[in-house]
């Protein structure tokens, strides 16, 4: 039986309204973008990485980054991000999609090979680890297939379901199946976001990256949460940030 061919892909732009330019800012010489696609390439269970971009001038900056470090990328929506999407998985011949952003450059390949495992022994159309968060915000892995999504395409018009790609499986049990995978007791920690949306976001990645790289370049998930409990003081760059609630 022919294996299928699980592609990650990743959401990035450089015209967010928050942070504009904000997955090419850098931390210990390296472009945060790339710092992610360093991370999620030690995957065991992926087969390739696409970067979907968009057909803005604007994000010629990240091509050029694709183009530098050997990493695949697609042009497509800025809009339609799951129009985007789907046709990046297409053009790399997915057949099932891993789907990250680019807000989440501290990303834990260890999570990603747990779900992909995951899925495929398991009968799930989409399984994910924040339908109900239990991980820190900023460690989001979804997955389903291309042809579901492709489903979703034709089956919703709606502008809330194509900005945020797969939104459309978890809120429609009746259509497809959905599991969540939560955090054990050490991980549990939901109150923590390491999500890249504001400045005082970057000035917390920016002050992890610096604490943990450059003693393990592969730090994981784990050893996030234990640096944040042995420096607190940290939280004060994101205590007052009013996050988007979908």
């Amino acid at each position: 039986m022919k294996q299928p061919k699980i592609v990650l892909t990743i959401e990035a732009r450089m015209t967010s309204s928050r942070l504009p330019g904000k997955v090419l800012m850098e931390s210990c010489g390296k472009p945060l973008l790339q710092h992610m696609i360093e991370r999620v390439k030690r995957c065991q269970g992926i087969s390739d990485v696409v970067v979907a971009t968009t057909i803005n001038d604007t994000d010629d900056a990240i091509v050029e980054l694709c183009n530098k470090i050997n990493c695949k990328y697609f042009r497509g929506s800025e809009d339609d991000v799951l129009l985007r999407v789907l046709d990046a998985a297409k053009s790399v011949s997915a057949d099932i999609i891993v789907e990250t952003t680019g807000d989440c450059p501290l990303i834990d390949w260890r999570h990603i090979d747990y779900l992909v495992e995951f899925y495929l022994k398991n009968e799930y159309d989409f399984v994910a680890n924040n339908i109900e968060r239990s991980f820190p915000d900023g460690f989001d892995i979804r997955i389903f297939s291309t042809e579901a999504l492709e489903q979703v395409n034709n089956l919703s018009q709606e502008m809330t379901d194509h900005e945020h790609v797969s939104i459309y499986f978890p809120n429609h049990p009746e259509k497809f199946s959905s599991y969540n995978w939560k955090a054990d007791c050490f991980e549990n920690r939901p109150e923590y976001e390491v999500t890249l949306d504001e400045r005082g976001d970057y000035m917390l990645i920016d002050s992890i990256f610096k604490g943990l790289y450059v003693q393990n370049v592969d730090f994981s998930c784990r050893d996030v949460i234990a640096y944040l409990d042995q420096n607190p003081h940290l939280l004060e760059y994101v205590k007052d940030i009013k996050r988007t609630i979908v």
